[in-house]
């Protein structure tokens, strides 16, 4: 080829060549054996031109090799670069990868509760910590060049998105960002916003899987392909896909197949031949088993594999089936290597702790090839099953979505058991970004010629969703940042008020916000050349039909305000029967899910309420646990209760009712019955409306019969028009309400935090006080409340338990609503220093909402969860792993992740107190604290 080049051609050429190999990309690309891809090397030419970049591409495409050029780059001239990354477990991931390439001397490692060689030239760290730097102005930012954001769309995430704008809002000018993004829908708009704030960034989006995905679903013995290639005209084989016929036909079948075997008209006479064609039409269709998913994947070559199933205790009850079955995908020699690893790598805990961590019943798992991941986990059997993995040890993983997440656990493929998953509310269809993000796992690069996702087959799927699912790329980034105590006198201590608000303003939510604008003010343009339109057609010869539909509207509203009065004075009226509910009271529930008759087990009423404040538990009105007569124990709400109850009879609850036992709720049950049943419960009588004596009613009926318009023929004619001008006038309104509310919301929220700090004496000004020093000092969700309890010496005396008690309501937070009994404290001062701190709680929640600061919003203190402050009173006083955990019923890997967060916050406290006791306190309080299971489940 050269050869056919002229001179000149080949000397430009050879001048290129001579180019490229003085640039710091050059020995960069000689530390791999692969060559880079294209999206790759642009990526590392506009670094090392001086620009950021933006780099959005699929799970496992390689986009982490650009943020590894940033290290090179900013060890060959002589600075720092700090590797930031979501979670823990993928700082420890890489910071082990990064010392085998630089050497555990140019490499260090921070996060929450570790610290590691922290002023090397290249530091990976949990992205809070760097947040936490630059609000502390540390000198470790000194010589620093370069950032990298590894996972960025995870400024999408409710909680903790915030910290992401924070950085690249604050990070100094003279640093390069790289940031590190799956594919989105919207990379070009933040690559706008991030050129804005960050200077010239440059943004490459990749859509090329390195590893070709196949797409399949498993029904019964068939895997059957998601999509069939249509070849073009001519045979083009580069034609479309479209859904595998065969697929489509199989759903058909399946929906319209009758259910026989539940046909009751039909019952025992159903015809032998008709069972028959059941069976075999069964035969054929049906959703797999986990043990058998699993056995044909192997039998076809597709493992390792890794089944996301939407459940942690699914994940174990896979496991255990698996071994039921007696499936072994490990040889003699493989085995023998587990046990090996696992040994070694578990050999700091307890003899004593293996039993209560199902130790033996995980290594004989694993010793077969197979194993769970979940966050429930012990941190360091997480660890141990994703070095097994990718070893080729495990070849069988059932996960939650968590995996998904940023940890480096490719396999061949990937099994998703159902479309449907529950988002701590309700069941919840996948959206196409997560589909794409849990598929993204299949297909290891330099290992797999291509990756499988395989779904299992489920009676209502529908194939086309599915293809829409997996051939859909919308996955948008939604910036999730709202201004929180600690970020306005971190702010203001640095910048002043008015320069905080300018800053805080050029947020990614305030950019999103601002172009939303743009299509809500042509609505609006459209909307207002609309109402012209409808204003003729309105028009009535007779007189004035705008003040006649006035008219119309009020005695419309004011009937709805007459109805909506009545049914809260009903509301207001249950809700003060309720009160006098004592426990052993036999009611009668009126309407709801639960009617009938019920013996109040706890009448639900606030502890120590405060008057006139949002947020609480009861802010409803109590919420009574009951027994019903079906042996249901259920929390109840004023809408069970339209009309007030009254106790019909009494009853004593033995001092041994256990409300979990079911055959304690039969018995119980069953005295009720025999008690109570044969009350009359007699129904509640209507009450006569108030409409009908109101003066004002009277007066507005008059004044439309005496109007003009009210004789027109086309009178309803002419007041459909009207309705639809008021209605689109109303719609009009509300969206320029919107496009005023858009405007400014996160200064006008950073304006209303700041009012409310003014007023608890945390700011003057822009003057930082001394408790709002301490403030700054303090970061979490409850950093105010923390910040007041120091202020209020609610802690002062403590012991370190129960200050550790204490302090696990400012980080707990239970997974789902306890609907039983209330929270085991420990008594003494511990439990009095709870009551208060929730009493401050309702204090500071009212002050929240006099000052318009909207939890709903994301923004203020929600109220602190007494759940884990046994656990961690317990764990602080000496007492055993085992003994704890059968305390609480609390996996071990959460009882270790909620440990560590209260380790976090007791370590703030520590910092932010004055020297004293609480201080030493919560010092005493971590080393308690930090023993056994907590101290040996992992560095990070």
């Amino acid at each position: 080829m050269t050869d056919e080049l002229s001179p000149a051609e080949r000397y430009a050429a050879s001048r290129v060549r001579a180019a490229e190999q003085a640039t710091a990309l050059a020995p960069f690309r000689e530390m791999y054996d692969f060559e880079l891809d294209p999206f790759q090397i642009e990526a590392c030419k506009a670094l090392e031109s001086g620009k950021g970049v933006l780099v959005a591409a699929p799970t496992g495409s390689g986009k982490t090799i650009v943020g590894e050029f940033a290290v090179h780059l900013a060890l060959t001239q002589g600075r720092k670069c700090f590797y930031t990354t979501p979670i823990k477990a993928l700082s420890n991931q890489k910071y082990t990868d990064l010392v085998k390439r630089y050497g555990a001397d140019q490499v260090g490692l921070l996060t929450g509760d570790n610290s590691v060689n922290s002023e090397a030239p290249v530091v990976v760290m949990t992205t809070e910590v760097l947040r936490n730097m630059l609000y502390a102005g540390s000198q470790s930012l000194l010589g620093l060049g370069y950032v990298v954001m590894d996972e960025v769309h995870y400024l999408s995430d409710r909680f903790r998105g915030a910290v992401w704008e924070e950085v690249i809002i604050h990070l100094p000018e003279s640093v390069t960002l790289v940031s590190l993004s799956a594919t989105v829908s919207n990379a070009e708009e933040f690559g706008d916003w991030l050129d804005t704030v960050r200077g010239d960034t440059e943004v490459i989006v990749s859509e090329h899987r390195p590893v070709p995905l196949w797409q399949h679903v498993l029904a019964g013995r068939r895997m059957y392909d998601l999509f069939e290639e249509k070849s073009g005209q001519d045979g083009d084989q580069s034609g479309r896909r479209e859904v595998n016929p065969d697929l489509v036909r199989l759903a058909r079948m399946e929906n319209s197949r009758p259910s026989f075997g539940r046909d009751k008209r039909r019952g025992r006479n159903m015809r032998e031949a008709d069972r028959e064609r059941e069976r075999r039409q069964r035969s054929r269709i049906w959703t797999p088993g986990r043990p058998e998913v699993i056995d044909r994947l192997d039998a076809e070559g597709l493992l390792p594999a890794i089944t996301f199933i939407f459940s942690r205790a699914g994940c174990e009850a896979a496991v255990q089936q698996c071994l039921h079955a007696g499936l072994r995908l490990n040889d003699e020699s493989a085995r023998s290597q587990v046990r090996s690893i696992v040994e070694e790598r578990t050999a700091g805990i307890p003899d004593e702790d293996l039993h209560v961590l199902g130790y033996f019943e995980w290594l004989e798992g694993l010793e077969r090839g197979i194993a769970a991941h979940h966050a429930g986990m012990l941190p360091t059997f997480k660890e141990v099953v994703e070095e097994l993995f990718v070893r080729g040890l495990v070849k069988a993983v059932f996960a939650t979505e968590t995996l998904a997440l940023g940890i480096n656990m490719p396999a061949r493929s990937v099994v998703l058991e159902k479309l449907v998953k529950w988002n701590g509310e309700q069941h919840v269809d996948i959206t196409p970004g997560e589909y794409t993000q849990l598929t993204g796992r299949a297909g290891r690069r330099g290992i797999d010629v291509e990756g499988h996702a395989v779904v299992l087959w489920q009676r209502t799927m529908d194939p086309a969703a599915l293809a829409g699912l997996a051939g859909t790329r919308t996955y948008p980034l939604r910036s999730s940042f709202k201004p929180s105590y600690n970020m306005a006198v971190n702010l203001v201590s640095q910048f002043g008020r008015h320069r905080s608000r300018e800053l805080l303003e050029t947020s990614f939510a305030q950019f999103q916000a601002d172009k939303a604008v743009v299509g809500i003010s042509r609505q609006v343009q459209r909307n207002e050349e609309g109402l012209e339109g409808y204003r003729a057609s309105m028009t009535c010869h007779l007189g004035d039909f705008d003040e006649y539909a006035r008219l119309r509207r009020e005695l419309k509203d004011r009937e709805t305000e007459l109805a909506r009065q009545g049914a809260a004075q009903r509301r207001a009226a249950a809700a003060v029967a309720l009160e006098k509910l004592r426990p052993g009271d036999v009611i009668h529930v009126p309407t709801g899910k639960f009617a009938g008759l019920a013996l109040v087990l706890d009448p639900g009423l606030p502890a120590g309420r405060v008057g006139g404040h949002r947020g609480m538990e009861y802010h409803d009105g109590p919420r009574p646990l009951v027994l019903t007569a079906e042996r249901q124990v259920k929390r109840l709400a004023s809408i069970d209760f339209p009309v007030p109850v009254e106790p019909l009879d009494r009853m004593r609850i033995p001092k041994s009712f256990n409300p979990r036992s079911p055959q304690s709720r039969r018995d119980l049950a069953s005295a009720l019955r025999t008690k109570a049943g044969h009350h009359d419960v007699r129904r509640h009588r209507k009450e006569r409306s108030p409409a009908a004596d109101d003066t004002e009613i009277s007066r507005l009926r008059a004044a439309i019969r005496a109007h003009p318009c009210h004789g027109c023929s086309d009178r309803e004619d002419h007041a459909r028009w009207g309705e639809r001008y008021h209605r689109l006038l109303r719609d009009t309104r509300q969206l320029e309400r919107r496009i005023e509310g858009r405007t400014n919301t996160i200064a006008r929220t950073f304006d209303r935090i700041c009012s409310l700090l003014s007023e608890l004496g945390y700011l003057r000004g822009d003057e930082v006080t001394d408790e709002g020093r301490r403030l700054a000092r303090l970061y979490g969700e409850l950093d105010l409340l923390a910040s007041e309890c120091l202020r209020e010496g609610v802690w002062e005396g403590l012991p370190p338990a129960e200050l550790a008690a204490c302090a696990s309501a400012l980080v707990y937070e239970a997974r789902t609503a306890d609907d039983a009994l209330p929270p085991k404290l420990p008594t003494g001062r511990a439990k009095d220093a709870l009551g208060e701190m929730v009493r401050i709680w309702g204090r500071l929640d009212a002050l929240e909402e006099e000052h318009k600061i909207n939890q709903a919003e994301g923004v203020g203190q929600r109220e602190p969860d007494l759940g884990f402050a046994w656990a961690a009173y317990r764990w602080a006083s000496g007492h055993g792993l085992d003994e704890v955990l059968r305390e609480i019923d609390m996996p071990a890997g959460d009882f270790v992740r909620w440990t560590k967060q209260l380790i976090d916050v007791l370590g703030q406290i520590a910092a932010a107190a004055p020297e004293g006791t609480v201080a030493r306190s919560a010092r005493r309080a971590v080393d308690g604290l930090l023993r056994g299971v907590v101290a040996y489940s992992s560095v990070g």
